[in-house]
């Protein structure tokens, strides 16, 4: 048995567990709040922040694929803030976080890794048994109406 995990591994153990949590906030899950993450990210991406490779909104997190053109943690407030103020609007919250204040992040290092994460990012809601391809999922960059969203 192993003792110490790669930091990949222990990502792929934290991920499955989201995929399968029954219990713990779903509000990713409510179509008018997975609106306002892909809206975001177009924002990000169309202002030339970031270049967008692939995302998936998943109910209770968030995958996204990035080339990004600032600092890493200013794209990341510029999701996360701007989403969090309408999200808690819609759902009626104030005083209170709407996202986990840490992230993961990894340095993509070529076309093979990129296209391996492309695929587990758009493949992560049939993992999680939302869908049955990742084209029918409407809140990722694989959903066959959105495919020039993403590039």
């Amino acid at each position: 048995m192993r003792e110490h995990a790669t930091s990949g591994q222990a990502f792929l153990v934290f991920d499955r567990l989201l995929d399968t949590a029954r219990s713990g906030p779903v509000y990713l899950r409510l179509p008018e709040i997975a609106n306002l993450v892909l809206e975001q990210l177009q924002v990000i991406d169309s202002r030339g922040l970031c270049s967008l490779h692939a995302y998936v909104v998943m109910p209770n997190h968030v995958h996204v694929l990035l080339t990004p053109q600032i600092s890493l943690p200013a794209l990341v407030r510029q999701v996360k803030g701007p989403t969090a103020i309408a999200a808690n609007r819609l759902l009626g919250r104030t005083g209170k976080p709407f996202w986990q204040e840490e992230y993961f992040d990894r340095v993509v290092r070529n076309d093979a890794e990129l296209s391996r994460i492309r695929w587990y990012i758009e493949w992560n809601p049939v993992r999680a048994s939302l869908v049955s391809s990742p084209e029918e999922f409407q809140w990722s960059s694989a959903f066959a109406g959105l495919k020039s969203r993403a590039g």
